[in-house]
């Protein structure tokens, strides 16, 4: 299906409304995924013409998709990953989890940036950082596309490199995420290290409940707080 190529054009608003010079597009990847980190990729991008066929990963064939993200990585300004680990999702919950993740891909940039793009409606981020929420933005924002296939790829290969520890659970196919030989395996093995202890599917566990971590945060803050949780313009 035809799909309208990224653009520019929330960068250029950003630039023109808050004079901001440096714009990174934010966008995670892992969030509904049972075992593995949540991973967040910060790219700043500029405003240069993008590679052809740059979109939202998962509208992209995993060849094309690694493919492109061997180009962005050269071709992207500066970018930088974070991540929050199973056991940190599990501490904090999620919105806590993705704000650390991307924190730290954030200040891992070698440059700080004016302003940031974040993919969704929610503001997970919060002060002291700029942020602008668009949804779909992996669709339509040049960084926040570019963004999103690095993410994917990265952390899929580092979800490959840990099936090689624990093959049953498919990890190299998977990524992490729910799948019959994922389930298959957990009811059979129990969990991994890399598993999210506190997540509702252990409740269709029942020979493995006695292992479920209950939560030590009550709640989260609302993901659709928005401004409340931060600058959102």
């Amino acid at each position: 299906m035809p799909y309208e190529p990224p653009t520019h054009s929330v960068e250029r608003s950003l630039r023109a409304t808050t004079g901001a010079k440096l714009v990174a597009g934010v966008d995670e990847v892992g969030r509904g995924a049972w075992a593995g980190p949540v991973t967040v990729c910060a790219a700043i991008t500029g405003l240069r013409r993008p590679p052809d066929g740059l979109t939202d990963s998962k509208l992209l064939a995993p060849k094309r998709r690694t493919e492109l993200a061997g180009v962005l990585e050269t071709w992207v300004t500066a970018h930088a990953l974070g991540h929050s680990s199973p056991q940190e999702i599990d501490r904090m919950g999620m919105t806590a989890a993705l704000r650390l993740a991307a924190v730290r891909a954030l200040e891992a940039l070698p440059v700080r940036p004016d302003a940031v793009i974040l993919d969704g409606k929610h503001n997970y981020l919060g002060a002291p950082w700029r942020v602008r929420t668009v949804i779909k933005g992996d669709q339509s924002c040049v960084a926040v596309a570019a963004a999103s296939v690095i993410a994917k790829v990265r952390r899929d290969a580092m979800m490959a490199e840990l099936g090689l520890e624990c093959p049953d659970f498919g990890f190299v196919a998977n990524a992490g995420y729910p799948s019959p030989v994922h389930r298959a395996a957990l009811e059979e093995l129990g969990p991994t290290d890399h598993h999210r202890m506190s997540w509702a599917y252990w409740d269709a566990l029942p020979r493995w409940q006695h292992l479920k971590r209950e939560r030590s945060w009550v709640g989260e803050p609302s993901l659709g707080s928005g401004g409340q949780l931060g600058f959102d313009f």
